[in-house]
């Protein structure tokens, strides 16, 4: 049993204000540090967006077509020195992968241009919020 040591009273208002003050001070922070708010993306991230939720989503996602094993969840991917397949996590790695593929993954060869490629690395440097259904 934990014994808890009793601290004097000193019958005054002026300890209990001042706690009262620090509370209030200090709530906000241990309030807001517990909540993550991702900065919006800028219109290069949601071109990539949109380029990985119609490309890319339907198997890093949701694996509609039931691959075994599934795909990597690669959300995070980029904040990491490999990526789940092993491979430095570098924008000209994951280019690589996307034009040519990897294991199970098909190449995209001429199905991304440049401007194309930017946005979508650009995307999968973000927390890759979905775009709202």
């Amino acid at each position: 049993m934990i014994k808890l040591a009793k601290l004097p009273r000193s019958g005054t208002v002026g300890c209990g204000l001042a706690g009262a003050m620090l509370l209030i001070a200090v709530a906000p922070v241990f309030v807001l540090s517990g909540c993550h708010s991702s900065p919006p993306l800028t219109a290069q991230q949601v071109e990539g967006q949109r380029l990985y939720a119609g490309r890319c989503a339907h198997c890093h996602e949701e694996n509609d077509l039931g691959l075994k094993p599934a795909p990597p969840n690669i959300h995070g991917a980029m904040d990491k020195t490999k990526l789940p397949s092993g491979a430095p996590a570098t924008d000209a790695e994951v280019r690589r992968q996307v034009i040519y593929g990897k294991g199970k993954m098909p190449g995209f060869y001429g199905r991304f241009n440049e401007e194309q490629m930017v946005a979508l690395l650009s995307y999968l440097h973000t927390d890759m919020p979905l775009p709202r259904q």
